[in-house]
């Protein structure tokens, strides 16, 4: 990931148009978004990376490429790759998006949410701050019950491990995956709170909230 300058981001989307879109849009931000690459498919994507090219802080994604069904496994592949995803597309299910989240999408949002949210979706991913669409909002909302949230068993797991050390960096040596993982279970499980109306903006916060969901008590600590 870069430490400053702008925020590189790489589209993967089989529309001409939406490339051209969103390269307007990021020229057009304040400070700009630089686009690395262009790809109309993941297979495209992943072979320019291996030839040490498209160097992204962040991957936007369509998940549906040439109208086929959603394409899951290039996003497990993105972020298994240490890759902060966007998934940006049409689809408004609540299982996909869900399940994009489940994959590692550190954001989802919907075509039809315009630029605004794109821009700062791409900001926040490259910062680690949770980013939460209103699509994205809606359907973490239809997963719960009264302002419970629904964990994955990974997010748990970073969360309770996170609690129990003093870095990051432990975590990821405790777990066998990288920092960057950890970071990205952390945001989503911050975004999932956020959405819900139970922000966690700091670790105490954070420690809080999971006691009062049962994910771990005071003597786990």
């Amino acid at each position: 990931m870069s430490g400053g300058g702008a925020v590189r981001i790489a589209i993967i989307d089989d529309h001409d148009v939406v490339h051209a879109g969103v390269q307007a849009w990021c020229a057009q931000a304040d400070p700009p978004i630089e686009v690395v690459g262009c790809f109309l498919e993941p297979a495209e994507y992943f072979a320019a990376r291996s030839d040490g090219a498209a160097d992204a802080d962040v991957v936007l994604l369509d998940l549906q490429i040439e109208g086929n069904r959603p394409d899951f496994e290039a996003l497990r592949r993105l972020s298994d790759g240490e890759q902060r995803v966007i998934v940006y597309s049409h689809i408004s299910a609540d299982e996909v998006i869900l399940t994009c989240l489940e994959l590692g999408a550190v954001t989802y949002l919907a075509k039809s949410e315009g630029k605004r949210h794109l821009i700062d979706a791409v900001r926040a991913a490259h910062t680690a701050t949770p980013y939460v669409g209103p699509r994205m909002g809606k359907a973490l909302l239809n997963d719960t019950t009264l302002g419970r949230i629904k964990l994955s068993e990974r997010e748990k797991q970073v969360l309770i491990a996170w609690f129990q050390t003093e870095s990051k960096e432990l975590v990821a040596k405790r777990l066998f995956i990288a920092p960057t993982t950890v970071r990205t279970h952390l945001q989503r499980a911050r975004a999932k709170y956020a959405s819900v109306g139970r922000p966690a903006p700091t670790k105490s916060a954070l420690l809080a909230r999971a006691i009062e969901d049962g994910i771990l008590s005071l003597n786990d600590l």
